[in-house]
């Protein structure tokens, strides 16, 4: 392996967000000198097979006989996964043995923290990935936290501490997926994090019912930019009861999916331009009321995650958060495509350090914990030759 060599692990992350549409693959190299930063070695993306996100969208909507959909589309995603690691790792010049481990965030599928037994749902088999692999496979990253009584989510501004905090000013940093979700960074030390509100998807779900079905986002925010904002309806949504509860919280598809893309489209007398401008405005405005919540108001703001790609989405955020500076992650060397799947290589290393990896003040628990279930690969003997050498 190639970390029994030079004791620095190459740790493989994957994501796919609430949408669907694809999966990010980041290669992440792991230094061993005390303030150095994860170095990226390769991000991919790979779509989604449109069956397969189908299905996953499908499934995140309560149905019938969901046991047997969930197994079957467990497996099938984890399948998906392997082939998406194998063809990363080929790409990048790699074998599979070169690499330590993946650490796999899965699919949402529910999240429910404030259910009377609290739980949260990924899929995507970590042992079909391990067994397609031959490669310590590290999930379910979120389950630890809520049994230590916490949201079991955002996860990743223990990651974001480690790849963007700095002691020269406060630091956001805004990863817009399907949700939106932010981590603030003290130049003190302190962090914090929530989920903001809607990110990308409500302007999908617009997207998809206004082409039937033939478009699932607007490009470059274009229909939105040619659109109004109504204001009636902005303020409509603006009264969501999510937007005004007091961190710790996260959200998902449950609060801002469908139901929210059918009131917009039932708005009477409103172009569909004019729906997009003001779901755009939606998840704009949504993340500057959430400054309400942050200790300080930061200095600058980081974007990243697929909001990033939408120019128009970033001029309006640039209007709302102004005067603090608004850029991309890959400013500040991190590719914005590549944050969430580098974070749960992040989260993986820890896990098998034995390391906390969540942060109990943005999650609520009683107490931070080391999160991430872990499934023994071919290498898993070697692996934990190797753990201890890495701190060394």
């Amino acid at each position: 392996m190639t970390t029994g060599i030079d004791r620095t692990p190459l740790i493989l992350g994957i994501m796919s967000g609430t949408s669907a549409d694809g999966i990010d693959i980041a290669i992440v190299r792991f230094v061993r000198q005390a303030g150095g930063k994860p170095e990226l070695i390769r991000f991919s993306e790979y779509p989604m097979a449109e069956p397969l996100r189908a299905a996953i969208l499908s499934l995140a909507e309560p149905g019938n006989n969901e046991v047997d959909r969930v197994g079957e589309l467990d497996r099938q995603l984890g399948h998906a996964y392997a082939d998406a690691a194998l063809a990363a790792i080929h790409a990048a010049g790699l074998k599979a043995a070169d690499i330590s481990a993946i650490g796999c965030h899965g699919q949402t599928i529910r999240h429910r923290p404030t259910a009377a037994h609290p739980f949260t749902v990924q899929i995507g088999c970590a042992a079909t990935i391990a067994e397609r692999t031959g490669i310590t496979t590290i999930s379910d990253f979120r389950s630890r936290d809520i049994a230590a009584g916490g949201e079991g989510a955002p996860l990743v501004p223990f990651a974001h501490r480690a790849l963007f905090s700095t002691t020269d000013s406060d630091t956001a940093v805004l990863n817009i997926g399907g949700i939106a979700n932010i981590t603030w960074l003290g130049a003190d030390g302190r962090t914090t994090g929530f989920d903001t509100g809607p990110g990308n998807m409500i302007m999908d779900g617009l997207m998809l019912a206004i082409t039937d079905g033939q478009k699932n986002y607007d490009r470059d925010g274009a229909v939105a930019a040619g659109g109004c904002v109504r204001l009636p309806l902005l303020h409509a949504l603006m009264q969501h009861p999510y937007l005004h509860r007091t961190p710790p919280k996260s959200t998902g598809r449950e609060a801002f999916g469908d139901e929210i893309v059918q009131r917009i489209l039932a708005w009477p007398e409103i172009s569909d331009s004019d729906r997009l401008a003001t779901a755009c405005h939606f998840t704009t405005d949504s993340v500057a009321a959430s400054r309400q919540f942050l200790p300080r108001l930061p200095q600058r703001w980081l974007i990243c995650g697929g909001g990033a790609r939408n120019p128009h989405l970033l001029q309006e955020l640039g209007k709302v958060l102004a005067p603090a500076e608004v850029i991309t992650t890959d400013q500040a060397g991190m590719p914005a495509q590549a944050v969430e799947a580098v974070s749960f290589a992040i989260l993986a290393r820890s896990t098998l350090s034995g390391e906390h990896n969540t942060l109990s003040a943005v999650t609520g628990a009683a107490h931070s914990v080391c999160g991430g279930r872990i499934t023994p690969g071919d290498n898993w003997a070697a692996l934990l030759q190797d753990i201890p050498r890495w701190t060394r």
